[in-house]
């Protein structure tokens, strides 16, 4: 059991690092005004800030409450999901997981919105005129994550044989 919450945990802190040293590099060397090809065609480094949600969600509200409200359903969503990793036996290996993938996820972006009121946001994927928002390691964790909580949802699962 400690062995699989230190394993959770450690997985959601990884994430919360490697979201921080990108986040970090990237607002130490690449400009607003820069885009860097690295696939042309396909994927560009970029630097982008955003105040909203996913995929630029409400990033063009002006409501005084739009960070505060952020804030505190993510933090409300760090708690819940570090709850449920606290006891990771509960869970299936799938869910453990995605759950800590979408702890560290959430735990990183909950940090930018907390210090900046925003989000740096630099992987920047399209084809043609096509473009999916900008996004970064943390929105990569969350989705991935959240993917894993699907596929355990609708995968089938094992039953035990009533013995009597």
């Amino acid at each position: 059991m400690a062995d699989l919450r230190v394993k959770a945990y450690g997985t959601a802190a990884a994430i919360l690092t490697l979201d921080r040293l990108t986040k970090w590099w990237i607002e130490r060397h690449v400009t607003f005004l820069d885009t860097w090809r690295i696939i042309p065609g396909f994927f560009d480094i970029i630097h982008s800030e955003n105040r909203g949600v996913a995929f630029g969600l409400f990033n063009n509200s002006t409501s005084q409450w739009r960070t505060t409200l952020l804030i505190l359903g993510t933090l409300v969503a760090v708690v819940a999901v570090s709850a449920l990793l606290w006891k990771p036996e509960r869970l299936d290996a799938a869910s453990r997981w995605g759950f800590a993938l979408v702890l560290g996820g959430a735990a990183g972006n909950l940090i930018d919105r907390i210090v900046w009121g925003r989000v740096t946001d630099f992987l920047l994927f399209y084809a043609g005129r096509y473009q999916w928002p900008a996004f970064n390691v943390a929105d990569s964790a969350v989705v991935i994550g959240s993917g894993l909580l699907v596929i355990d949802l609708i995968r089938p699962k094992r039953r035990t044989a009533n013995v009597s």
